[in-house]
C-alpha cells in the first residue's frame, strides 16, 4: 500500500517515516508539507493511503479532502484531540493522537489492512483512474457534516438548481457541482445518466418498466423511483441486456 505523509512539521514526519519503516506492507512514496503540496503530489502519485495533519499553516486537513475529487484512506494525526470528534465524523479510517506511539500504530495499520481484506480491495498502485468508479472513495460535505464514502454505496444522483443531492445509506446530503461536470468524472460502465436530472449507480437497480412516451421506470433497491428519457431509454435497455 503506497502512502503520503502530509504534515507541516518536519520532526513529525521524521518521527511517522521512522514508524513505519517496520511495517513492510506500507511503501512511504513521499511526504507534503502543506494542503497544497498535498494537493498536487495526490493527483499526481495517487496514494492509496495518506497520514493527515489537521492543524496546518494555510488551510486545514479538512479543507485539503474537501478539494480532492478521488479520496486516498485517510488516517489523520495531529497533537489536538479536540479535533478527535470532528475527525470520525468524517469517516476517517483512524485517528493518531501525537506524539504517535509504536503500538497505537501498529493497531491502526492491522485495522487498515483487515478492512482491506473484508471489502475485497485490489491493489491498483501505480494505475492512474481517469475515470472515478465503484471502489473509489470521495468525499462529501454539507454543511458541518462531512463523509467520506465509497462510490458503489451511492445510489443516484439528483440535480436540483446548482447543487447535486447524493443519496447513500439514509443520507441526502447536497454538494455544490453540476451534474453535467459528475457525469465527465464517472465511469460509464456503472453510473448511467438517466435524465437531465439523475444519475443511477446501475448496480442498485432493481426493476424496470415502461412509461410514458417510449421512456422507462426504473426502481432502485433504496426505494427511489428514476425516470430514463426515451432519448435513453435504448441505451439503457442495452447497457442492462434487456
Amino acid at each position: 500500500m503506497r502512502a503520503l505523509i502530509i504534515d507541516d512539521e518536519r520532526l513529525a514526519r521524521k518521527e511517522l517515516t521512522t514508524l513505519l519503516s517496520v511495517h513492510k506492507d506500507i511503501e512511504l512514496i513521499g511526504e507534503a508539507v502543506n494542503a497544497d503540496d498535498a494537493f498536487e503530489k495526490i493527483n499526481t502519485m495517487q496514494p492509496d493511503l495518506i497520514f493527515l495533519d489537521i492543524q496546518m499553516p494555510g488551510k486545514t486537513g479538512f479543507e485539503l479532502l474537501e478539494s480532492l475529487e478521488r479520496v486516498p484512506k485517510v488516517i489523520f494525526t495531529t497533537a489536538y484531540d479536540e479535533f478527535a470528534i470532528k475527525a470520525f465524523q468524517y469517516n476517517a479510517l483512524d485517528y493518531l493522537l501525537k506524539p504517535i506511539q509504536p503500538e497505537r500504530l501498529n493497531e491502526t495499520v492491522k485495522k487498515l489492512f483487515n478492512e482491506g481484506v473484508a471489502q475485497g480491495e485490489e491493489d491498483l498502485s501505480g494505475l492512474p483512474q481517469k475515470k472515478l468508479g465503484a471502489t473509489d472513495q470521495v468525499f462529501v460535505k454539507d454543511g458541518d457534516k462531512c463523509w467520506f464514502v465509497r462510490l458503489s454505496n451511492i445510489r443516484l444522483f439528483e440535480s436540483d438548481g446548482n447543487y447535486i443531492k447524493v443519496y447513500f445509506d439514509n443520507f441526502k446530503p447536497m454538494i455544490h457541482k453540476s451534474l453535467n461536470a459528475l457525469d465527465e468524472r464517472l465511469d460509464d460502465r456503472t453510473f448511467f445518466r438517466a435524465s437531465r436530472k439523475h444519475i443511477v449507480n446501475l448496480d442498485w437497480v432493481e426493476s424496470i418498466e415502461p412509461w410514458f412516451n417510449g421512456g422507462l421506470m426504473v426502481q432502485l433497491k433504496g426505494g427511489e423511483k428514476v425516470e430514463v428519457s426515451r432519448r435513453q431509454a435504448a441505451k439503457f435497455k442495452d447497457m442492462m441486456s434487456l
